[in-house]
């Protein structure tokens, strides 16, 4: 019971949001926090700690954004061939890195996401270091035109609702099970029987196909796509979003998205309105800093908040209902 009434919280809060926020930063948000939760999917119910999701989250930007720009593509295949792309990419990646475990199994992900930042920095259609520009938002099935941002913003909404249903019904499934089963103890899952890499490339696939979602409608949102959501920086980006919110819970990448992206895009208007109550011009700079405060915390989430925000309130709840 308590989860449907934070999950109506929740959904009332995001269709109210943009009548009070800009829409464009909520979309954005959005787009991050699916991300986040298909990358949490890997690592927080399956253990696998992939360094190479960006190739994942941006391949399918610029397939989606081709699709839609030079081939002339509705909106839904647009994004369904980002996804298509994503899934394809994760296949080739996942049947290779899956092989190996821990450090290794990263270092794969993050060797081969690497190759593919290359060639999309070479690929005719991508615009180089230029970045693909000029992607059209198009019409939902043909008749709804989104180029109004609150009207895609509801779209986006309801494509971020889809892939968080997905993810919760993967994680409460017998699949989801198994999933846990190999993160906790690996040898016994294989003792019981189970194809653990098998269940592990399904794993790998299903969160690289949701990734892909979540680039494809970011590229939309945006109208353009550049090297950065290919870049090693990017997989470490969600990497961060899923332990400051909470690493294995399902509403953690969420809060950690939010906290991320709005550092990103609001530290400079904070440092201003600090800099304008206290008077102290230094403030006015910390805008430029966004990397130094989130590696900061990092650091203090590392130190003091192991379990992220959402595990330090759900572990501080449980205390005080027992």
């Amino acid at each position: 019971m308590n989860k449907k009434v934070g999950y109506s919280i929740a959904l009332i809060a995001a269709i109210v949001a943009p009548f009070v926020v800009y829409p464009v930063f909520l979309m954005k948000v959005l787009c991050f926090a699916l991300f986040a939760c298909a990358f949490n999917l890997l690592i927080g119910f399956t253990g696998l700690l992939s360094f190479g999701h960006a190739a994942f989250f941006g391949g399918a930007g610029y397939i989606a954004g081709y699709a839609l720009r030079d081939v002339g593509l509705p909106f839904e295949l647009g994004l369904v061939a980002g996804m298509l792309a994503a899934a394809m990419i994760g296949l080739a990646i996942g049947l290779l890195a899956i092989r190996r475990q821990g450090i290794y199994f990263t270092m794969i992900t993050l060797a081969l996401a690497q190759m593919l930042f290359f060639v999309f920095l070479q690929a005719p259609f991508t615009g180089g270091e230029d970045g693909m520009q000029g992607v059209p938002r198009g019409k939902l099935l043909g008749v709804v035109d989104l180029s109004s941002d609150l009207t895609l913003y509801f779209v986006v909404l309801a494509v971020a609702i889809v892939g968080f249903a997905v993810i919760v019904r993967t994680v409460h499934s017998p699949f989801g099970q198994v999933m846990k089963a190999i993160k906790e103890n690996e040898p016994r899952a294989i003792s019981l029987g189970y194809d653990v890499d098998r269940y592990k490339l399904l794993a790998f696939v299903l969160s690289a196909t949701l990734s892909g979602l979540a680039g494809a409608t970011k590229t939309v949102v945006l109208g353009f796509e550049t090297l950065t959501d290919v870049h090693w920086s990017m997989s470490g980006l969600v990497v961060l979003m899923t332990l400051v919110g909470g690493l294995g819970t399902l509403a953690g990448p969420v809060a950690g998205a939010i906290v991320i992206i709005a550092l990103e895009n609001k530290l400079g208007d904070m440092g201003n309105w600090l800099a304008t109550l206290t008077n102290v011009e230094w403030f006015r700079s910390i805008g430029e800093s966004v990397t130094i405060v989130t590696g900061f915390m990092f650091i203090v989430c590392v130190l003091t908040f192991r379990r992220g925000i959402v595990g330090e309130f759900a572990s501080l709840f449980k205390k005080a209902r027992s």
